[in-house]
């Protein structure tokens, strides 16, 4: 649980950090030579109208959905894969063969529950991507909308 609220909290900097850079800030010109002030207000009139038209506000802490359910590798993997390598090998050929099979056994288990492990390391980290790629999407389609309005009240914006 530890860890994954980590990953969360890097996620969500990461968005802040990367989302800016990744969707590009904008630079406005006044090209019908509006005054500073004027620009101001047109600027917070259009933040206003894009975050109505999208739906997406730049200036909230961005929402992550719920991450994928912790899933908790199979405590005993290694003993009992150790336990049933033993059992056969015990049957098969006797006390040596019982010693083969629990160390089989073993390694057996334990290598089920490192792919238990990794698997669901990929998970985490494929839902942090989708994450990341969602507020990009959304970081995007606020920006052309923003940047429509502005170029609406005669500004030229890059």
């Amino acid at each position: 649980m530890k860890r994954l609220f980590i990953i969360t909290i890097l996620l969500l900097a990461a968005m802040f950090v990367a989302g800016p850079a990744l969707a590009q800030e904008l630079i406005i010109f006044p090209s019908q030579g509006q005054s500073d002030d004027q620009m101001e207000q047109d600027k917070y009139a259009c933040y206003q109208w894009a975050k109505k038209e999208t739906g997406f506000d730049p200036m909230e802490v961005p929402k992550a959905t719920a991450p994928p359910p912790k899933e908790e590798p199979k405590k005993g993997g290694l003993v009992r894969g150790a336990a049933l390598g033993a059992a056969v090998g015990g049957i098969v050929d006797g006390s040596d063969g019982a010693k083969k099979g629990a160390a089989a056994g073993g390694v057996v288990g334990g290598a089920k529950r490192r792919s238990q492990v990794r698997g669901q390391q990929q998970k985490e980290q494929q839902w942090a991507q989708e994450q990341a790629a969602q507020y990009s999407q959304k970081r995007n389609t606020y920006n052309r909308a923003y940047a429509a309005c502005l170029e609406g009240k005669g500004y030229t914006v890059k």
